[in-house]
């Protein structure tokens, strides 16, 4: 299963595409989409047109994003809300379902402690995903989004199985 994982943000968005192949996960690439223009609107624009050819080139089959956190500028974090709305919307008019996992979680389940560093967390997406180069900090915190996301596809597919044989 091809698994795409966004870090969600209104100037760079970072994206890790890895492929899960039974227990073992691959990486396959990663990247970051800037957006360009002045006006919002066009920011917002070319994130969904730079986003939908990742989609286009890579074809995921399951999607997860990081949720955002509230700081103390309102404005930002409006913003911000804004193009985790493109981020969410180019994945759902691909027919994908999208997993949402909060940034502790995600630290917590690629690097073992819910308030890892940027180093720790790039650290540790180089050791899950060997030969694996991040192309910057949102591109690792993407990777890491759908490290944590295949791991909670392969529980459910687990469980699912179990209560499977369990009715049989």
């Amino acid at each position: 299963m091809r698994v795409i994982g966004l870090d969600p943000g209104l100037q760079r968005t970072g994206w890790g595409v890895i492929d899960l192949r039974g227990s073992r996960l691959v990486h396959v690439a990663n990247g970051v989409c800037a957006s360009e223009g002045t006006a919002l609107s066009d920011r917002l624009h070319s994130l969904f047109l730079k986003l939908s050819t990742v989609f286009a080139d890579w074809a995921p089959e399951a999607a997860a994003v990081e949720q955002t956190f509230v700081n103390r500028d309102g404005a930002g974090t409006l913003k911000l809300g804004q193009a985790r709305g493109i981020v969410m919307l180019v994945p759902a008019r691909a027919g994908l379902a999208v997993g949402e996992y909060a940034p502790n979680a995600v630290k917590k389940c690629v690097v073992g402690v819910g308030h890892a560093d940027k180093r720790q967390v790039d650290h540790m997406v180089r050791l899950h995903l060997p030969g694996c180069d991040p192309a910057g900090p949102d591109a690792a915190d993407a990777l890491a989004v759908a490290i944590c996301h295949a791991h909670h596809l392969q529980s459910a597919s687990s469980v699912a199985a179990a209560v499977a044989r369990a009715g049989a």
